[in-house]
C-alpha cells in the first residue's frame, strides 16, 4: 500500500514545453479612482507583481491622481455612498450622514494598520524602490491643473495615453484597469 501512495499514478508525457511562451512578464496598472480601497488594490497588485519578479508600471488618471499628489496621498477616503459592498444590509442613507465617511475611512485605515499595510506614500516609495514606475496622466493633470511639483517625488513623469500604451509594449504584458 505504501508503494502505491509514493509512486505517481500517471506518467508525465515527454512533450517539449516552451515555458516562456505566454508567460507574464510585465503589468501595467491603470488606477482611475481615488477611493482608498481602489488605490490600495492598485498598489497591492503592483507590489505583488514586483515581488513575483514581474515588471510593474502604474498609470494614474482622473480621480486616481489623488493617490499620487503630495496633498492627498495619505488622506484618501473610503466611499460609503454608492458602494454596495460597504457594510451590506446597512441603509444607504446612514452612509450619507455627516462624518460617516470619515469614520469609515478611519476604521479602514485602523484595520490596515493592524495588518501592517503601509500608508499610500510609503507604499509608493516601496514600489519605486522595487523597480516599479509611476506615471501621471497628462490629460487629467491638465484638467485638474496639476503640475509635476504637485505629485509625490516618485512620479516619474506626466505622460499622454499614447505614452502609456508604449509602456505596455512587449510580449507578456497585461493591462489591469482599476
Amino acid at each position: 500500500m505504501q508503494d502505491v501512495l509514493e509512486k505517481p499514478v500517471t506518467k508525465v508525457a515527454d512533450v517539449p514545453v516552451n515555458k516562456d511562451k505566454g508567460k507574464l512578464k510585465k503589468v501595467l496598472i491603470i488606477c482611475s479612482k481615488g477611493k482608498l480601497e481602489d488605490v490600495y488594490a492598485a498598489l497591492v497588485m503592483a507590489n505583488g507583481a514586483l515581488m513575483e519578479g514581474l515588471e510593474a508600471k502604474m498609470f494614474f488618471t482622473f480621480f486616481g491622481l489623488e493617490a499620487i499628489t503630495k496633498k492627498h496621498a495619505d488622506n484618501l477616503h473610503t466611499a460609503t455612498v454608492g458602494n454596495p459592498a460597504f457594510m451590506p444590509g446597512m441603509p444607504t442613507m446612514v452612509a450619507g450622514l455627516p462624518g460617516f465617511e470619515a469614520f469609515a475611512s478611519y476604521m479602514m485605515k485602523k484595520e490596515m494598520d493592524k495588518l501592517d499595510i503601509p500608508h499610500v506614500t510609503e507604499f509608493i516609495q516601496m514600489i519605486e524602490a522595487g523597480g516599479g514606475e509611476i506615471y501621471a496622466c497628462k490629460l487629467a493633470a491638465d484638467m485638474f491643473h496639476l503640475k509635476k511639483e504637485d505629485f509625490v517625488d516618485e512620479v516619474k513623469g506626466i505622460i499622454t495615453v499614447g505614452d502609456m500604451y508604449a509602456l505596455a509594449e512587449g510580449e507578456g504584458t497585461q493591462i489591469i484597469f482599476i
